[in-house]
């Protein structure tokens, strides 16, 4: 059951990440939103099964890892949910759209920026248990320990105002490409992990 639940995990995390990817380059923002609230579902049914496999010794690394996943997905669900539901179908004004709406680049958009930092940050740590033996878990372990370096970027560029254009609703190309470049970063991460568990004992 633990192998199970937690290749089906990877299996989300997967299929989500490309799904957005996809979503991104057709402009198709409600697919886009709603898919990243799948995406957390999965990466926490992956994660725990990190968590359980895990040596005594680095369990501490790996409680750390599932507390920085579980408020990855609380604040990622606040910003989509909303996007999803007050921003879509209410008629809100200007400055509560400025708030709520991901798209203007305000407060919302930086809490999912801040949600992707506590992501990086557990990753990293998981990276951190993994007994790396076979040549698959040598490259999932390197990847996720350099996705924690994301955490960085994500927690300090919204405290610059980079980000201010987009509160005029203007087209960030940037950003798209940005998040591009994240969707094929974390793709191998999804597959390695399902690679993984398929290929475990547990």
């Amino acid at each position: 059951m633990n192998k199970t639940i937690a290749s089906i995990g990877a299996l989300i995390v997967t299929i989500s990440v490309l799904l957005f990817a996809i979503c991104m380059l057709i402009s198709f923002h409600f697919g886009s939103y709603f898919i990243c609230m799948l995406l957390p579902i999965g990466y926490i049914m992956m994660t725990a099964g990190f968590c359980n496999e895990s040596d005594e010794k680095y369990r501490v690394a790996a409680n750390v890892s599932m507390i920085f996943a579980a408020i990855y997905a609380v604040l990622i669900f606040l910003v989509y949910f909303a996007q999803t539901t007050s921003v879509r179908l209410d008629s809100l004004d200007d400055q509560a759209m400025r708030i709520l709406d991901y798209s203007r680049g305000g407060l919302f958009f930086n809490y999912d920026l801040l949600g992707y930092g506590m992501m990086a940050l557990s990753t990293f740590f998981i990276g951190l248990t993994i007994d790396a033996k076979k040549k698959t878990d040598k490259w999932l372990k390197y990847l996720m320990l350099v996705h924690g370096v994301f955490f960085f970027s994500c927690f300090i560029m919204p405290m610059t105002g980079i980000f201010g254009t987009m509160a005029n609703g203007e087209t960030n190309i940037g950003g798209i490409i940005a998040l591009e470049f994240w969707c094929i970063y974390f793709t191998p991460i999804g597959i390695l992990s399902l690679i993984h568990f398929r290929k475990s004992n547990g």
